[in-house]
């Protein structure tokens, strides 16, 4: 999980929370009022909603994210988070403990780490594949 998630408020417009996306280079941004988190905006979001209309960029980000939001507890398993992505056909969970957010699991995620189960059972997996998962995890910070 990231615990250094971006985050914006429900007013600001689509335009700030596409600048914070693209300077932190991540496809998603957390919306939350105070520290609780209310929804989430993706690139697809985002992409979807400026094709169809004019001045999109100064629509309230509250216009446009999914919610309610799907999240799962800090205490949750690896195979619990992967469930409730499968279950909601979602890329993205929000992870969140006594409601405030505190980190958030992406597929990129899962899959490191379903590539490490492999790895430990796999002997003879491939030198580039061992290279990959001995390396710390990709960062977009």
């Amino acid at each position: 999980m990231a615990v250094n998630v971006e985050t914006v408020e429900p007013k600001r417009s689509l335009k700030h929370a596409l600048q914070k996306m693209v300077k932190r280079n991540i496809g998603s941004i957390v919306v939350v009022e105070g520290e609780k988190p209310v929804g989430i905006v993706t690139e697809r979001d985002i992409s979807r909603y400026v094709a169809k209309r004019t001045n999109a960029l100064k629509t309230q980000v509250r216009n446009v994210m999914s919610s309610p939001l799907i999240t799962i507890a800090r205490s949750a398993t690896n195979q619990e988070a992967m469930a409730a992505m499968l279950k909601h056909g979602i890329r993205r969970l929000p992870v969140v403990e006594k409601g405030k957010l505190v980190g958030i699991v992406s597929q990129r995620d899962l899959l490191r780490w379903v590539f490490r189960i492999t790895y430990e059972k796999e002997p003879h997996i491939t030198a580039e594949i061992r290279a990959i998962l001995e390396r710390p995890p990709f960062s977009k910070t």
